[in-house]
């Protein structure tokens, strides 16, 4: 599996409760697409929130955000890390 870095703009003053409610919505069907979102971390004073997934692909990844009602803004691959 890939591995994704996802971005969402404009969450500006998100909480740990919201973030972590957005995360658990992706939890809960992330299997439909064979998703899995292993962390998610926001900036509550840019807006910014960033997910890191293992997926088949960038959609699958968007169609798991688009449904738990958060669509990512941008979804990179992640093909190297140490």
């Amino acid at each position: 599996m890939a591995q994704f870095m996802d971005v969402h703009h404009d969450m500006k003053g998100i909480t740990a409760d919201q973030l972590r409610e957005a995360h658990n919505a992706d939890l809960a069907i992330e299997g439909d697409e064979r998703v899995h979102f292993q962390r998610a971390w926001a900036d509550p004073e840019s807006g910014l929130v960033y997910c890191l997934s293992e997926a088949p692909s960038a959609e699958a990844v968007q169609r798991i955000h688009e449904r738990a009602g958060h669509k990512a803004d941008e979804i990179h691959a992640v093909p190297l890390s140490v």
